[in-house]
């Protein structure tokens, strides 16, 4: 394993430092970025969101809905998978890309003029290996479009935010990356005991009321914020039955991993970590595991 990069704080030690495979550090500066999943490419007007962000980390962003233009609306609903299953609407890929650009600028205007309503999820179910069932959300086409685009946006901001041991739903990261991290912790350190922490039921069980105040410490945008509430509230709908949803985001949206990461960003408990969508993997030289992970888990 031949060093490429440098750790995430200089000086200090790190899980991640020195690995073989190319390391991404906490700041990772980009000529090119990407939202979440796709390729899709940042436009000069978010690049400047991005270099704000990372020259003044105090920064709370008062206007951000301007950029969500037709051709990022354009742009996200490519991105999305074209065979996934339809939401609430029974709307497909498909579907919507017969007359496209009509369906966008009406879409935009209505996200600008504050008309958007984000439509419940469609809960589904899927089997887990222990033989317990995983909720997840699906979403309406529409709110997939909106949810992509707003995440394209916020990423420019929270990604010179996240630090350098959460790999979880990042855009160039990956469940291998965190492994890599991991394996030299262990093959290069003193290491006596893993704690392998889970947190039960994370997307289901987050704190609505606690989210929106850790989204506002960079967003004060009310625009973004409000479309952020109306997923929050948009409740499920299963058997064709509509429920409220006290708590949590839905598994499986567009939005919920962003803010999945957003809500863990400001939980995290230290730098001795591999932090992978809630399993918390923490190397330690003591039988405890690191200050602060007890009581936070």
């Amino acid at each position: 394993m031949v060093p490429m990069n440098r750790p995430n704080k200089d000086g200090k030690p790190s899980a991640e430092g020195e690995e073989g495979r190319s390391m991404i550090k906490e700041n990772a500066s980009q000529s090119r970025t990407s939202s979440t999943q796709s390729e899709t490419s940042v436009s000069k007007g978010l690049e400047g969101v991005r270099r704000a962000a990372k020259e003044n980390k105090e920064r709370r962003f008062t206007a951000l809905l301007h950029h969500m233009t037709v051709n990022l609306l354009r742009d996200s609903f490519y991105a999305l998978k074209r065979r996934a299953a339809p939401g609430v609407d029974g709307v497909t890929w498909q579907d919507y890309e017969a007359g496209l650009e009509d369906r966008l600028a009406d879409l935009h205007g209505r996200v600008h003029r504050g008309a958007y309503r984000a439509q419940p999820s469609r809960r589904v179910f899927i089997p887990k290996s222990d033989g317990r069932q995983r909720p997840l959300g699906v979403a309406a086409l529409e709110d997939k479009i909106v949810q992509h685009a707003t995440v394209t946006i916020l990423n420019q901001i929270y990604e010179e935010d996240f630090l350098g041991f959460s790999y979880g739903f990042r855009p160039g990261r990956s469940q291998h990356n965190a492994l890599d991290a991991l394996a030299f912790a262990l093959q290069r350190k003193q290491v006596n005991y893993i704690l392998d922490a889970d947190i039960k039921g994370f997307f289901d069980n987050l704190s609505k009321s606690w989210l929106l105040k850790f989204v506002e410490h960079r967003v004060a945008d009310r625009r973004i914020l409000r479309l952020v509430q109306k997923w929050l509230n948009a409740g499920v709908m299963e058997d064709g039955k509509w429920s409220n949803t006290e708590t949590g985001t839905p598994q499986g949206s567009v939005a919920s991993p962003l803010l999945a990461n957003i809500y863990l960003h400001y939980g995290a408990p230290g730098q001795n970590l591999v932090l992978l969508a809630g399993e918390i993997p923490a190397p330690t030289r003591g039988a405890a595991a690191s200050p602060g992970i007890e009581s936070w888990v």
